[in-house]
């Protein structure tokens, strides 16, 4: 074919092995050649028009950044080249520690700026309590965002808008946690995006079950991820998960032995910063596990 049906464009959807592309603001259903779906949303590619809405994907080019999960046996490629990741927790529901530091070791080890959204903060019962959870990780050292999309959405705007400029931001959240909600606040027509997209992908009713890209204002942009309950972080090695503990770093290096795995070795400087209070223990027992499951890796 000639260079005329040759474009490049970034994924802003997928579904299963169906892609969408935007290509100049064409919208363009994409597949890749062969089986091979090492495609997310964020990505930008390069195409080769087949017919006039369709295409293949030839090549990716390289990414800034890669956020992705991974059990024992796959991963599942979140996003790319994203500066920003929002994690929206709420007062209620009660939101999974585990998943929220999980999403934080994951930002880390991608090179992502990771931010708390506390949502619903109107529910005065929960409120102190959920402060005082998220507060844990502002003492880490990563923003916490007050908001509530329904009963203050002026607000939530204002707060929110600002940090999204000139950034590629993905949100993620378990469900309930009021994140599409704060989607639709910040993404005008974000519905009818969602539709169009449905559509093009023709993926019926399950308009919640793919990622999706929303551009912003001065080519600014918003992906949204659909809620999971599991962030799997198998793909870690020791020393990128050691890393990706923002606490640790100050006693990296300190320890005895040069390869000590901050588990029950003696004269460990993670396991005294732990004992002297330092660490939270609940971290650094997370920790403990995502070092097992690092070993289990099959893949």
């Amino acid at each position: 074919m000639s260079d005329a049906h040759k474009l490049s464009g970034t994924v802003i959807a997928a579904h299963g092995r169906h892609y969408l592309a935007d290509a100049g603001g064409e919208k363009l259903q994409c597949v890749t050649r062969g089986k091979k779906t090492n495609v997310a949303v964020g990505d930008v590619v390069h195409l080769m028009k087949t017919s006039d809405n369709q295409a293949v994907i030839e090549r990716i080019a390289d990414r800034t950044t890669l956020l992705y999960r991974s059990d024992q046996y796959k991963s599942k490629l979140l996003a790319a080249n994203i500066s920003r990741l929002f994690i929206v927790v709420a007062t209620e529901p009660g939101f999974a520690d585990d998943l929220v530091s999980r999403s934080l070791v994951a930002a880390e080890a991608a090179g992502i700026e990771a931010h708390i959204i506390l949502n619903k903060v109107d529910v005065v019962a929960t409120l102190a309590r959920a402060r005082e959870r998220a507060g844990l990780y502002g003492s880490l050292g990563y923003p916490i965002h007050e908001v509530s999309a329904t009963a203050h959405p002026e607000h939530a705007v204002q707060t929110l808008t600002p940090l999204l400029a000139g950034q590629s931001s993905i949100f993620i959240g378990q469900s309930g946690m009021g994140k599409s909600s704060l989607i639709n606040l910040l993404v005008p027509d974000a519905d009818i995006a969602v539709r169009e997209i449905s559509e093009a992908l023709d993926t019926g009713k399950h308009t919640t079950t793919f990622t999706r890209l929303y551009w912003l204002a001065d080519g600014a942009s918003i992906i949204d991820s659909p809620g999971f309950q599991e962030f799997g972080l198998y793909h870690l090695s020791e020393g990128m998960l050691e890393r990706a503990f923002v606490e640790f770093k100050p006693y990296l290096g300190g320890c005895k032995y040069y390869n000590c795995r901050h588990l029950q070795e003696p004269q460990c400087a993670v396991l005294e910063a732990v004992a002297a209070g330092k660490i939270a223990r609940y971290r650094h027992e997370l920790y403990g596990q995502l070092l097992h499951e690092s070993a289990q890796t099959l893949y």
